[in-house]
């Protein structure tokens, strides 16, 4: 007669389903990750400067290009020309809603001092930012 063989059950976790998830997870990161970082083209200065701790929120980026075109990265914003009275008017409401975000600015070294000068007085005065940093690109030590 049929002898009936008893399976004994298998107490291990089948990974593979696992694996191809984080592989097609990796591949759509890969894929997405250049398309997220877009920016203005400027020429930042050199210099030596301590940079904003990895805790902090993102910052709000104002944007001067070497033709004095004013840009504001907030999010996945477009970068397109805008002008200064609109780059105030999207500051204060972004810090309408969230005021512990840093604004700085990303001016071009070609842009002239008082350019530089009167975006950070019209993010202070018009827009209320209590504070506005310069960002620069790290100097050969």
């Amino acid at each position: 007669m049929y002898k009936r063989v008893r399976r004994r059950m298998v107490a291990e976790i089948n990974v593979v389903p696992y694996i191809d998830v984080m592989l097609v997870l990796l591949i759509i990161f890969m894929v997405t990750a250049p398309l997220v970082t877009q920016g203005v083209k400027v020429d930042l200065p050199k210099a030596d400067a301590e940079a904003l701790d990895k805790d902090s929120k993102p910052p709000l980026v104002a944007s001067i290009d070497a033709d004095g075109n004013y840009y504001l990265a907030v999010g996945t914003s477009k970068n397109e020309p805008m002008s200064p009275e609109q780059v105030a008017t999207l500051v204060a409401a972004h810090l309408k809603v969230d005021p512990d975000t840093p604004v700085v600015v990303n001016a071009d070294g070609a842009v002239s001092y008082d350019a530089v000068i009167q975006l950070m007085v019209l993010l202070q005065q018009k827009a209320g930012v209590p504070s506005v940093g310069l960002m620069t690109d790290p100097g050969a030590k």
